[in-house]
């Protein structure tokens, strides 16, 4: 089965930086499309950002638009989450997911990394 494994969380002062990667194999980068979820203490999960197969493409949720940027090196495999400017909402368990973005189909789930951000 598709496994995904998360890391690059912490904790971080407002304002700060984090880069969270998600490893995964050849075969799940090449037939699925990748996101980054998170989900915050007491909220639903919620959309983050997401990139295309090929990376040309990417989308983002508009509370992170200009701070974060998602990115795939296809040869380790591995997805990233470049996120800058942070912000105390922006605390929250991040997740790794694979699945057709355009269906808003995510099949596969790592286990998260936690980010915490400090006023």
């Amino acid at each position: 089965q598709v496994q995904l494994v998360e890391s690059g969380g912490g904790l971080v002062q407002a304002g700060g930086s984090l880069r969270l990667s998600c490893a995964a194999s050849r075969r799940t980068f090449s037939s699925y499309s990748m996101g980054w979820f998170r989900q915050a203490p007491g909220k639903e999960r919620e959309f983050v950002a997401a990139i295309s197969r090929s990376g040309d493409n990417s989308n983002y949720a508009d509370s992170v638009k200009g701070r974060f940027t998602i990115s795939v090196d296809s040869a380790k495999p591995t997805v990233y989450l470049q996120m800058n400017s942070l912000k105390p909402e922006d605390t929250a368990v991040y997740y790794c997911a694979a699945g057709y973005a355009l269906l808003n189909d995510y099949r596969y789930w790592g286990q998260g990394t936690q980010v915490t951000v400090s006023s």
